[in-house]
């Protein structure tokens, strides 16, 4: 009777370790905040990261890039479509938290404009005005990125001549 006891025993036994066991490894691993971080292409979103950050690592930096700020404040900026990730690690390595962070296609209203093969993109909030957008043929996309760099050249010289 004892023997029989004993085995009927086992299966809760083993049970138990089980769960102990699967309840240490979820423990050990990283916490998680939110598992995805989604921001538009060319904007900006904040979240705080844990005070003994000291190193940041992005999966693919074309898609995001991160700078941090006083206080543990993380800005993220979406730099193109897609998804990739965000590692944080202390001064000894040990990993603090890890998140995906996904990368969307501008909010405002966009207009496409097709010719033939080439596309152009323009931003009609209110008026339309040329803007670059991933996936703009080179010829618009480098016309509309050097005249955006003349303007900003232009500004920053007129800025310096009138603080004179």
């Amino acid at each position: 009777m004892t023997a029989l006891y004993a085995y009927r025993r086992l299966p809760s036994i083993l049970f138990c370790a089980s769960i102990a066991l699967l309840l240490a490894t979820a423990m050990t691993r990283p916490a998680r905040a939110a598992d995805t971080l989604t921001v538009a292409v060319d904007q900006a979103t904040i979240t705080k990261m844990p005070d003994n950050v000291t190193t940041l690592v992005i999966g693919n930096p074309l898609i995001a890039d991160v700078t941090v700020q006083p206080g543990g404040l993380l800005v993220v900026t979406g730099k193109g479509y897609g998804t990739t990730n965000l590692i944080a690690l202390d001064r000894s390595g040990a990993v603090l938290t890890e998140r995906n962070i996904q990368v969307l296609g501008p909010q405002d209203q966009i207009v496409y404009v097709y010719r033939g093969a080439n596309r152009e993109s323009f931003s009609c909030t209110p008026d339309c005005e040329p803007r670059i957008t991933l996936g703009d043929s080179a010829g618009f996309f480098d016309q509309t990125i050097g005249q955006t760099g003349t303007r900003n050249a232009r500004a920053q010289t007129g800025g310096a001549a009138a603080a004179r």
